[in-house]
């Protein structure tokens, strides 16, 4: 049985409303050029009125030809005014399902729901526009009809004295962002995007006055005037100067990154539900994300080279939908280890403890990566010594020792670790990432070797992983074969076709402890 609808009759008004802003700026244009003579603004009048009609009749038209029909087994959206296009997504390949509302339809009080199929960018299914209520259920309705599919194989008779599955996302609240702790954030989101802002402004500028900006000249004679006034001032005054525009600089760049930060956290809330993790955060647009817990591939957690030293780090999730274009979900932006160990277990992966064997990279590779960029500043040092003035020669040849030393030290935290269910990989020491993945998930195991590292017996693994990637670097060649046939094991013990059953119908592997249990006298005892 199959249902056919069509979205909400406001979605026109937002079509509308987006044609006519689409007209402001041609009528400026039009209004301040040369175009029409004394009757330019008519014409930029006209020219802007047509452009909203067409915009009008448009958005109408393709509302009245877009429909979507659910059926038992998938979703069908059909659209096109002159040509039609219809695209059927089945349920059981859909990720994820997501709500977002931008400011306007939020005000109306609609919402696009997004249906993420693992394929990434214009691949994945949108609707736009549906109330919030159609939306939330719409979603619970796809969610019920994925896990239906799902099961559909023969299984063992529902226990009658077993709890119903909850409809709703009602849950335990994992993580929060409060006003406090969200300034927080963004005073260490530090951006200078304003700058850019400008930059995308000032070209339209010459059309509203006599002002080019590309002119060479025009800012070639700004600076010298302005080089000539700090001239005149005393060396102090000048200093203090400086030291005031780098102030202003660092408080503009503060400013920025804690307006972007309310912009996209204000209100973040991560809930654990029996359906999976629930995601909602947006002050202008709101976003509601639901990320069904067995379909975590992945954790990642990262930090920044200011934020490490206090103590704060970022949680991800890797998933095979897409979170504004990433690979990751972002689960806890802004959290210390405590506040994210909980939601680490919550998803059933655990962080590394003291019982973790962890490997470091072959010093061989550390060594190789410390001579390669000593290299290209060393041949730097010799172009300046030649040609360049006495002494610049410094420069590279002091970089080229910092490059060094960077690189000795960076292979302090460039670690990994596998283990009976997980394999880790660390890197990095100014802003440290640590990634964790279960063997479960893992798809394949590779073997890669450049003709160094052919030389000099190391390698990269890399482990495919879905929705993300993986790859532990410098591994010593044989190392990297026993981690190899460690992970081959899990792999061929795994029924990947009931993987990412929902968890009350997917079952254990049944040969999975046996290659763990050869896996830990194998591997770890090397």
């Amino acid at each position: 049985m199959s249902d056919t609808r069509r979205t909400a009759p406001l979605s026109v008004a937002i079509g509308a409303l987006g044609a006519i802003r689409s007209a402001v700026l041609p009528a400026i244009a039009i209004a301040f050029s040369g175009i029409g003579g004394g009757g330019r603004f008519l014409v930029a009048l006209g020219v802007g009125l047509a452009a909203v009609a067409i915009g009008v009749v448009t958005s109408y038209v393709g509302w009245r030809r877009l429909t979507y029909t659910i059926s038992e087994t998938d979703i069908r959206v059909e659209s096109g005014i002159l040509s039609r296009a219809a695209r059927s997504v089945p349920f059981e390949r859909i990720q994820d399902v997501s709500l977002e509302a931008k400011p306007l339809p939020r005000l109306l009080g609609l919402v696009a729901v997004k249906f993420e199929t693992g394929a990434g960018g214009a691949d994945d299914l949108a609707l736009q526009y549906l109330t919030a209520a159609e939306g939330e259920a719409l979603r619970q309705l796809v969610r019920e009809r994925r896990e239906d599919v799902a099961v559909a194989a023969p299984a063992a008779p529902a226990d009658p004295a077993a709890p119903a599955r909850p409809a709703d996302d009602a849950g335990e609240v994992l993580f929060a962002l409060a006003p406090g702790r969200l300034l927080t954030f963004g005073l260490f989101e530090f951006s200078l995007a304003v700058f850019a802002v400008l930059g995308g402004a000032l070209q339209y500028v010459d059309n509203v006055t006599s002002v080019d900006v590309w002119d060479v000249d025009l800012w070639y004679g700004w600076l010298k005037e302005q080089g000539s006034t700090v001239a005149t001032l005393g060396p102090y005054a000048q200093a203090l100067g400086a030291v005031a525009g780098l102030v202003g600089l660092l408080v503009i760049g503060s400013i920025t990154g804690v307006v972007r930060t309310f912009l996209r956290d204000w209100g973040f809330t991560l809930t654990r539900s029996a359906r999976g993790f629930r995601r909602q955060r947006g002050l202008f647009t709101r976003t509601d994300v639901v990320m069904p817990a067995h379909r975590v591939q992945g954790l990642v957690i990262g930090t920044g080279a200011v934020r490490y030293r206090f103590g704060w780090h970022s949680l991800s999730f890797v998933s095979l939908a897409q979170d504004d274009k990433e690979q990751s979900h972002v689960v806890a932006p802004f959290a210390t280890m405590a506040e994210i160990a909980p939601i680490v277990a919550a998803s059933g992966f655990r962080l590394p403890g003291e019982a973790t064997r962890w490997q470091r990279a072959s010093t061989r590779h550390r060594n190789d990566l410390a001579l390669r960029d000593a290299a290209i500043f060393g041949v730097a040092t010799i172009g300046a010594a030649i040609f360049a003035p006495t002494g610049l020669f410094l420069i590279p040849l002091g970089l080229a020792v910092l490059a060094v030393g960077a690189n000795l030290y960076a292979w302090e935290f460039r670690r990994h670790a596998i283990d009976e269910a997980q394999v880790y990989a660390s890197h990095g020491f100014l802003s440290p990432k640590q990634e964790i993945a279960t063997r479960l998930k893992l798809h394949s195991v590779e073997i890669a070797q450049g003709p160094v590292a052919r030389l000099r017996g190391y390698a990269t693994v890399h482990l495919g992983l879905a929705g993300g990637s993986f790859a532990m670097r410098g591994v010593p060649i044989n190392e990297a074969r026993k981690l190899r046939a460690a992970v081959l094991e899990t792999i061929t013990a795994t029924d990947y076709s009931r993987l990412d059953a929902p968890p009350h119908s997917a079952p254990a592997p049944q040969a999975l402890s046996a290659a763990q249990s050869g896996f830990s006298e194998n591997f770890l005892a090397t």
